[in-house]
This record gives C-alpha cells, sequence and structure tokens, in this order.
C-alpha cells in the first residue's frame, strides 16, 4: 500500500519560515519524481516545486530563492523548505509521487501565513 504522508503545516508570519516534510512507502523511492504542490482559497491546484530521481530542481516563478526542495532517498523523504513567507502562499500542500503514468497523492496540509 502506497503512502505520502505529509508533515503537520501551521500557521506563520509573513516573512517566516517553514519546512514541510513528506515521508513515502510502498515504493521505490529512489525512482520516483517528487513533488509539491498547492491549492490556494478558491484557486486550483498547482505546482510549486519538484525533484527528479537525478536530483534536479524545477521551481513556480513566484517560490524561486525563497522555497527549496530536497530529498533524501535514504529516508524516502521528500522536503519542502520555505523562507520569506508571504500571505499568498497559504494554500493546502500536496505531496506528489509521478513515476512513468504512476501518480501518488498525499492527504494535503495547510499552511497559513499572516499578514
Amino acid at each position: 500500500q502506497v503512502q505520502l504522508v505529509e508533515s503537520r503545516g501551521g500557521l506563520v508570519q509573513a516573512g517566516g519560515s517553514l519546512r514541510l516534510s513528506c515521508a513515502a512507502s510502498g515504493i521505490t523511492f529512489s525512482l520516483y519524481g517528487m513533488g509539491w504542490y498547492r491549492q490556494g482559497p478558491g484557486k486550483q491546484r498547482e505546482l510549486v516545486a519538484t525533484i527528479r530521481s537525478d536530483g534536479s530542481t524545477d521551481y513556480d516563478d513566484s517560490v524561486k530563492g525563497r522555497f527549496t526542495i530536497s530529498r533524501d532517498n535514504a529516508k524516502n523523504t521528500v522536503y519542502l523548505q520555505m523562507n520569506s513567507l508571504k500571505p499568498e502562499d497559504t494554500a493546502v500542500y500536496y505531496c506528489n509521487a509521478k513515476y512513468s503514468f504512476v501518480n501518488y497523492w498525499g492527504q494535503g496540509t495547510q499552511v497559513t501565513v499572516s499578514s
């Protein structure tokens, strides 16, 4: 059974930092591309950052220079370090694991940034 379990998000003031983690089980983690998506109030789910199996990364322009995605294959875990948070970063954040046509999602974790 595949599980992606995200850490608890939280409430943080603008300018603050937060680190999310996502622990995977039931997959060969090192083979999967991992990503973080988010869905803000009244918005569609959008890609935040991805990290491929080779460690290469991509970021949405809105988070470049502020967010860092990383992975620890020994711990089957992907991280999202979020710095200089803005109120517009408020959203439910979802972990994603992708390999070929296979896609798995975490349950989502709420991040709220107060102004």
